[in-house]
């Protein structure tokens, strides 16, 4: 009954908001920045000062702050989405951890300053809270907050399921906006920068929705980690689900962007904000790059990881198993599993209570989720999230797709020789090496690759390695795994060499090494060797040259075949990626065996430089600065409708400048005024596309200092805040 004049009544309620965004590491974020909502982190208190119409008296006024989830038809206090709290005098004790907890802090007549406290098991999305006010035995009124309250997960609070204890580790899984991806080739590591974004307009509104509409995950569950990473690996796919990227492995990309020009998250994610429709396209570390936003946004500690030399494996054989026919041809038909030039996936943070403690004791930690859709996973494409331990010591068998995952850093590479549906198969070669190469990510804090392959697999060919993959191979129950046969002749090696740093637009050459080890027998090898242009996983091959060859071999000697590969002949067939695929087939005379490797192999592409100003310049917070990007033109032809895209801190939309022509051994160049918007660290990266080359980019990381005036003045007001802190992190 609002009629009721002598009801204490609500004039308005002061959210603290610099104060609460400071305490809880949320003011990056743009609804923080415009005031637009309040955003915290559960398992903390955040303090609210609310002023009445008149004095609030504990002895007559009751008061009681009702929290219910904004898009939980009906919220209710058994599955914790709806929750009524009435404070108690005094803030020393909050309430246990896993329940909400409110306390008076400060009573001045008519304004009353609590703090509430979310549980650390709070579900991560959108509240509403309203304050209903009563006069003892005389009717009550209603305040309902117009902002809402966005909880997010709390990697700071050792009692959450994400607390990530280390300091560096939460500034660069948590705080950094900006990152590294790797792509190329084992053999040619490529750092690309990703702008994460997590901070940026909508992107945070987008991710708590996509939790509940895309993700179904109904409002009592979003407070799991498990469960949220298990849905965020399914929803930022657009299978199954009509989730955020539609995923596209071919060279068309027509009616939407290609993969190779998107030079960061946030954009992605407004997109499908405004429309809710999948945007287009996106390949791996697409998915990964919009996977690691949203958990970073949620408050999941994230990063990107790459695996060179990936595999598919379609049958769960552990085995990745390629049919060659009596010419020397792969069949693509029969060969389903693939091998990846590289693949993208994410690692989350969390503990896993679901799994208990194993063998090798829990499975906490880092849990691999992987976006990109490759094979069902409980009737969705998703993958994890799969506890890298797990992975480690082959327990295949373990929540959620282990075994697939272990398949990708770890199996085998059979090449079998195929016949016809009736002939047996021959085992030509088996590849223990072949798969799973330098698991890289950017390291802490640093512009650098970390190399944790070692968290993944045992080192080839050690003991420990062979016998996890034994026991990964038992528990599989396909029919390929069964059927290992050993190689029994060795006289004959072959090998093959490829130079590993070759620009877009040189020549290169393939060369394979062959040795006669016997002591006094000659051999005679026949075969062929193939160059392919493919996409980076792998399939869709094209040929660029074929070479046939035949080499007599004296005992004790070594012989090479060099084929010669020039720009003319590959530049056409070249994918966006330039990506190749190289194979050796060959035969020893009078012997029963054959030979057959292949090797992935990539040009080099140049990098965008960025110059501030005549290039000794100081970057000062609040001062414009010319920026000068430019491109050398690679290849022996010119190029043509060019476009620089830049991207970095302070910049709203991504700049873009044409340029119509770079003649041969030309630089393009450009030029902008830049405004570096706070004093710290930035970075500046660009990308470059054209019709002759594309998916060049670059970057630039650099230190913003302070004004002259910002250090001028002392810093008089020192915004304490006596919020009652864990003793274990009073850093922020």
């Amino acid at each position: 009954d609002a009629g009721n004049s002598a009801v204490l009544g609500v004039q308005r309620v002061d959210l603290c908001l610099q104060d609460n965004h400071d305490e809880h590491h949320t003011s990056h974020f743009a609804a923080a920045s415009a005031k637009e909502a309040l955003i915290v982190r559960r398992g903390e208190p955040f303090r609210l000062r609310i002023h009445f119409n008149r004095d609030y008296s504990p002895s007559k006024d009751a008061i009681s702050f009702i929290f219910s989830v904004a898009d939980d038809v009906k919220p209710s206090p058994g599955h914790g989405t709806l929750m009524a709290l009435v404070p108690h005098d005094g803030i020393d004790y909050l309430g246990d951890a896993l329940e909400w907890g409110a306390g008076i802090e400060a009573h001045e007549g008519a304004t009353l300053t609590v703090l509430i406290k979310p549980p650390v098991a709070c579900p991560v999305t959108e509240w509403r809270l309203d304050i209903d006010t009563k006069l003892l035995g005389d009717g009550s009124r209603s305040y309902q907050l117009p902002l809402p309250i966005y909880v997010l997960f709390n990697p700071w609070c050792p009692d959450d399921q994400v607390y990530l204890a280390n300091r560096e580790q939460r500034k660069e899984y948590v705080m950094h906006d900006t990152t590294l991806i790797w792509r190329g080739s084992y053999n040619r590591l490529r750092p690309s920068v990703w702008k994460i974004g997590q901070f940026e307009r909508d992107v945070l509104e987008c991710s708590l929705k996509l939790l509940g509409t895309v993700g179904r995950i109904p409002p009592a569950y979003r407070g799991d980690p498990v469960r949220v990473a298990r849905a965020l690996s399914a929803l930022v796919n657009s299978v199954d689900d009509d989730g955020v990227l539609l995923g596209n492995w071919s060279e068309d990309f027509a009616g939407g962007t290609a993969p190779t020009k998107w030079t960061g998250s946030a954009e992605i994610l407004q997109e499908f904000h405004k429309t809710q429709r999948s945007v287009k396209f996106a390949q791996c570390w697409n998915f990964s790059g919009v996977l690691a936003t949203i958990a970073r946004a949620l408050g999941i500690p994230a990063r990107i990881v790459t695996c060179y030399s990936s595999a598919h494996d379609t049958q769960a054989s552990l085995t990745v198993d390629v049919f060659i026919d009596a010419n020397n041809k792969k069949l693509d038909a029969e060969t389903t599993d693939s091998i990846w030039n590289y693949h993208v996936w994410n690692e989350l943070w969390m503990q896993r209570p679901d799994l208990g403690i194993g063998q090798y004791g829990s499975y906490d930690g880092w849990q691999a989720v992987d976006a990109t859709p490759q094979e069902a996973s409980d009737n969705m494409y998703r993958v994890g999230p799969a506890a890298v331990v797990a992975v480690k010591h082959g327990e295949i068998l373990r929540p959620f797709d282990c075994g697939f995952v272990y398949s990708e850093v770890n199996a085998d590479k059979l090449y079998w020789r195929y016949n016809g549906p009736s002939q047996p198969l021959k085992l030509l070669r088996k590849d223990t090496l072949a798969i799973g190469h330098l698991i890289s990510t950017k390291a802490v804090l640093k512009w650098e690759r970390e190399d944790i392959t070692d968290t993944y697999k045992y080192a080839e060919r050690s003991e420990e390695e062979r016998s996890f993959m034994l026991k990964a191979l038992k528990q599989s129950r396909q029919a390929f795994s069964r059927y290992y046969l050993n190689d029994n002749f060795n006289e004959v090696e072959f090998s093959m060499e490829l130079k590993d740093d070759i620009k877009i637009g040189e020549n290169f050459s393939v060369v394979l090494k062959v040795t006669n080890k016997s002591q006094e027998r000659i051999h005679q090898a026949t075969g062929q060797l193939n160059c392919d242009a493919v996409l980076y996983t792998g399939v869709n091959g094209q040929e660029v040259k074929i070479m046939g060859f035949e080499v007599d071999l004296k005992p004790q000697t070594t012989e090479y075949v060099r084929m010669e590969v020039m720009f003319d002949e590959y530049f056409d067939k070249l994918s966006s990626q330039a990506a190749f695929q190289i194979s050796a087939a060959c035969k020893v005379k009078d012997t029963d065996y054959d030979y057959y490797a292949q090797d992935d192999f990539r040009v080099r592409k140049p990098d965008i430089k960025f110059q501030f100003g005549n290039g000794d310049v100081q970057v000062v917070a609040q001062q414009e600065i010319d920026v000068i990007v430019r491109l050398e033109n690679p290849l022996p032809i010119p190029l043509h409708k060019g476009l620089f895209t830049i991207e970095g801190p302070g910049i709203a939309q991504p700049l873009k400048f044409k340029i119509l022509e770079i003649p041969v051994g030309g630089t393009a160049a450009a030029t902008f005024k830049y405004l570096p918007p706070y004093a710290g660290r930035g970075t500046l990266l660009g990308k470059f596309v054209s019709k002759e080359l594309d998916d060049v980019d670059g970057y630039k990381h650099y230190e913003i200092e302070p004004r002259p005036e910002d250090l001028l003045q002392p810093n008089v007001s020192h915004r304490s805040s006596n919020i009652i802190r864990r003793r274990t992190d009073v850093i922020p």
